[in-house]
């Protein structure tokens, strides 16, 4: 593109902009003559895929803003009058819309509803920034024909971002993405977009009293209900929706990090606003350590992801994060206890743990690929979850990760488990001996120039590894090709065995500039006493495997 294509394209764009903030910014920079800045803003245009759109706020194409989201919207709503949807009981051609307390949000949130009612469509926006589990279930509970929920869940805080989902309350998955996004890139204008200034409905909270009362079908009528907890909602918008959650259950109130406790766009506390970061969950433990409760529990900002923490005397600080792995097995198991049918189901790079405890309890089992899009879809779906610390338990109520239920179903369990003078560590220790010691860890890489990712998935791709950590490399699979049970997917599986046996998957994050390496050994555990060497080989094993894969990949 030469600098005159530049400049025009900027100066179309700047033509157009409905949102003064942009406006203002691209004029500077285009009487500026920053054509550096220019060329990274106009060089394409953010890609909508089954992830939505995701992106720093900022005036162009390549950012998040108003035309991008205008675009978006109208791109959706064509792809919806084009589908016919079913014409539903009280909700035929419904979108309901939802959003965070990121910048902007409500402002996109708003620009959507204008856009449907545009279009022909109805349009409901949730009354506030919620948590985007009670946008999940209000598609399914209204009847709508899609939803759109405004969020960058756990993102940095310039990020913001546009997550689409069908009637079915599930995010979509190909070839829908396709389909939109070719209605998107078939506007030309936004002076060919209608855009009424009213005909939405905003509503009340009778959809957020119907999450909660149906957040009581996850735990067992009855159940102890006495641990205590810490609760931080890192700046985001699910404290309100847990405390009150955690009241009609009959739980004590959780004691909350105040610091975190009202959403804040700046998230002015953690370097990012996600639990699984280092020093984030930094408040939350100096709480802990304050109140000495049972468990501390996280959200990220937009409710959808819940962190578990608990007492742990061997760590610094007394206080142990459990990874998403850790948890998902726990929930697994005391879903099994209660005695839950039907299927459960994980991503690929999630413990292979949950296989083991589905077979061992005789109920289904099958993997996805990576993200609740995939996972929500499993037929005959109980449970699901994948490691990032995203659970759906109530599948019948939210088809997605709802990080609200799954902060009961953890309380409920902690609370069983304190009756009988035990801890959610006991019942791992519990489950590593009736299966092996399933260890996970990650190798994620977060980067400024992509071209280090495409380089070491190329790598890997032309020189795949033959052992790793002195364990052989039995199959080396290019996910692109798909297999008998998956489709195509950027990714690679090596499966390991020798001594212990052991799985790696490499991707390139959908969401964030990461490499993501995802990293499992087993160990073989005879009997509780053998628990403390096997964590210990366990722990070797995988910092070998990171060193390997690692110079494998040019990293």
């Amino acid at each position: 593109m030469t600098q005159d294509d530049l400049l025009t394209r900027a100066q179309t764009w700047l033509a157009e902009d409905p949102d003064p903030e942009t406006r203002e910014e691209l004029a500077k920079l285009i009487e500026a003559g920053n054509t550096d800045e220019l060329a990274a803003r106009f060089s394409g245009t953010l890609q909508f895929g089954t992830a939505g759109l995701r992106g720093e706020i900022g005036a162009g194409p390549m950012r998040m803003n108003r035309s991008v989201v205008i675009r978006a919207a109208a791109g959706l709503a064509a792809y919806l009058r084009a589908k016919e949807p079913s014409q539903r009981e009280g909700g035929a051609g419904l979108v309901v819309i939802g959003y965070d307390a990121r910048y902007k949000s409500a402002d996109f949130a708003r620009d959507t509803a204008a856009v449907m009612i545009g279009a022909g469509l109805r349009a409901a926006v949730l009354p506030r920034p919620l948590p985007t589990p009670v946008l999940a279930y209000a598609i399914r509970h209204l009847g709508a024909v899609a939803g759109v929920e405004v969020t960058a869940s756990h993102n940095p805080p310039r990020d913001n971002g546009y997550k689409v989902y069908l009637g079915d309350g599930s995010q979509i998955v190909p070839p829908a993405d396709a389909e939109i996004a070719a209605e998107i890139d078939a506007v030309r204008s936004l002076h060919d977009v209608p855009r009424p200034e009213s005909g939405w409905e905003t509503l009340g909270d009778e959809v957020l009293e119907a999450y909660l009362a149906r957040t009581d079908a996850v735990l067992t009528p009855g159940s102890p209900r006495s641990a205590r907890t810490v609760y931080t909602a890192m700046h985001g918008v699910g404290k309100d929706v847990l405390t009150a959650a955690f009241a009609r259950a009959g739980f004590p109130p959780p004691a909350l990090v105040a610091a975190q406790a009202e959403p804040d766009p700046a998230f002015p506390t953690v370097a990012f606003p996600n639990p699984e970061e280092p020093g984030a969950m930094d408040l939350a433990f100096e709480a802990a350590r304050a109140v000495d409760p049972d468990i501390v529990i996280a959200n990220d900002p937009d409710a959808d992801r819940c962190a578990v923490a608990v007492p742990d005397a061997a760590v610094e600080g007394g206080w142990r994060m459990l990874r998403g792995d850790e948890v998902g097995a726990l929930l697994a198991a005391h879903l099994v206890h209660k005695g839950a049918t039907g299927v459960f189901a994980e991503s690929i790079v999630s413990s292979s743990l949950l296989g083991r405890i589905a077979e061992a309890a005789g109920v289904g089992y099958e993997e996805t690929l990576t993200g609740f899009k995939w996972i929500a879809r499993v037929d005959g779906l109980r449970y699901g979850y994948e490691e990032a610390l995203g659970y759906c338990v109530d599948p019948e109520g939210v088809r997605d990760k709802d990080g609200i239920t799954a902060a009961l179903l953890v309380a409920e369990l902690a609370s069983v488990l304190k009756e009988q003078d035990r801890t959610l560590l006991d019942l791992l220790d519990d489950l590593a001996v009736a299966h092996g010691l399933h260890a996970t860890d990650q190798l994620s890489v977060r980067v400024e120039d992509l071209s280090i990712i495409a380089n070491a998935m190329t790598a890997l791709r032309e020189r795949p590894p033959v052992s790793l950590a002195g364990l052989t490399v039995v199959s080396a699979e290019d996910l692109t090709k798909g297999t008998e049970s998956l489709p195509p997917t950027d990714g690679l599986r090596y499966h390991l065995e020798g001594d212990y046996k052991a799985r790696v998957i490499v991707r390139p994050s959908g969401t964030e500039p990461k490499l993501k390496c995802y990293l499992e050994v087993v160990v073989p555990v005879a009997a509780a006493v053998d628990l403390a060497p096997a964590r210990t080989t366990a722990h070797e094993v995988l910092v070998a495997i990171k060193r390997d894969l690692s110079a494998a990949a040019g990293l």
